[in-house]
């Protein structure tokens, strides 16, 4: 008889056990279920950022890059307490001046009292991860932004809430677009995870959708490329490709992409932003001399460009640069979280002051 009990409890803790953990495991479903945000042209695999098939005269690295969900983000909304994620990307390595949630991780915001708060992210395991990326939270309905990896190819993508929850797309939650091309800081090195990328940022402060197209090492304003650029539905476009780009590259290749993309926008505000100081180049001549350079020949082709007529076109200014302490660098050159806040107390205003001649804010 006593056998038997012991039996009957086992029996009975294994039921529960089961039961417990059948009532903890997510019901997926795939990312593309939801509201992609953040899309520059469309592509045959989602999560790319421009079809290199339409575009084959692109370097060979632009084409790489590319392939990056760099800004790419999911908007759904979901009553369940719980939400994951199931994704794989490629199999690069990580850059040793990035973090790993950054590289090829996911990030979720959640508004909050009408704002966008950080809400947990994925840390990526190998090429393909499951995770929880928060859970314990209240009950009722959460609108939810998840951020995609900012220098790796996600292959694939699902977001897993409880048993019996609800999960359904929710609408953009950012208006008008605002192309950005440029270089790896404008791509996200060095932030610490993919929704602190400044053009992420910069969307959820403003309202505004702004486009990534930040190619690390390539942003060198190639003919091919402007050409692209040229195709993308934009209502304004924000060059950030000085740091990629010599002074002769500066001096040869400005005009075309300005006036290339004049020519197929010809109302839209341009902005130009010079080459925020390198921090190593306090101390090393070449470099700081090598950043002093470029900004020059940026502005002089810009004042060209003005007095040939172009109009609309903007040369903003980083009077402050990152800021005079000299720590807003992970590696000299890319900004971390407090040099981004920085480059974005100076910008962020600037854009505004433009963005509203032309009303794409809202009062």
């Amino acid at each position: 008889m006593k056998r038997f009990a012991i039996r009957c409890t086992q029996a009975l803790v294994c039921a529960v056990t089961i039961s417990l953990s059948y009532a903890q495991t997510p019901v997926f479903r795939p990312a593309t279920d939801f509201t992609l945000v953040g899309k520059i042209l469309p592509t045959l695999q989602v999560y790319h950022r421009v079809d290199t098939t339409q575009h084959p005269d692109m370097p060979p690295a632009v084409k790489r890059l590319v392939t990056n969900s760099t800004g790419l983000a999911i908007a759904f909304k979901t009553n369940s307490t719980t939400i994951s994620a199931k994704w794989c990307t490629s199999s690069r390595k990580t850059l040793p001046n990035m973090t790993a949630i950054a590289y090829e991780g996911l990030d979720l915001y959640i508004k909050k009292d009408g704002r966008w708060q950080f809400a947990g992210i994925g840390r990526p395991n190998g090429d393909c991860t499951e995770s929880t990326l928060v859970s314990n939270m209240a009950e009722g309905e959460k609108e939810c932004l998840l951020y995609l990896p900012l220098y790796d190819e996600t292959v694939s993508l699902e977001i897993g809430v409880e048993a019996g929850a609800t999960i359904q797309p929710s609408p953009d939650p950012f208006r008008k677009r605002i192309l950005m091309y440029g270089s790896s800081i404008l791509q996200g090195a060095s932030a610490s995870r993919p929704g602190m990328a400044y053009p992420a940022r910069l969307s959820r402060d403003t309202g505004l959708n702004f486009l990534n197209l930040g190619l690390s090492g390539s942003a060198k304003m190639e003919k091919a490329v402007a050409d692209m650029i040229a195709t993308v539905s934009a209502d304004a476009f924000v060059l950030d490709c000085v740091p990629n780009s010599s002074p002769e590259e500066i001096r040869e290749r400005t005009a075309y992409l300005v006036n290339t993309i004049r020519k197929h926008h010809p109302k839209v505000p341009i902005l130009v932003i010079p080459r925020t100081v390198r921090e190593h180049g306090a101390f090393d001549q070449k470099v700081g001399d090598g950043v002093k350079a470029q900004n020059e020949q940026i502005k002089q082709e810009v004042a060209k460009l003005l007095r040939s007529g172009v109009k609309d076109l903007y040369l903003l200014s980083y009077d402050k640069g990152l800021g005079n302490d000299h720590e807003g660098t992970v590696d000299g050159a890319h900004p971390n979280d407090l040099g981004f806040d920085r480059m974005l107390q100076e910008l962020k205003p600037q854009f505004l002051s433009i963005f509203r001649k032309y009303h794409l804010l809202l009062d």
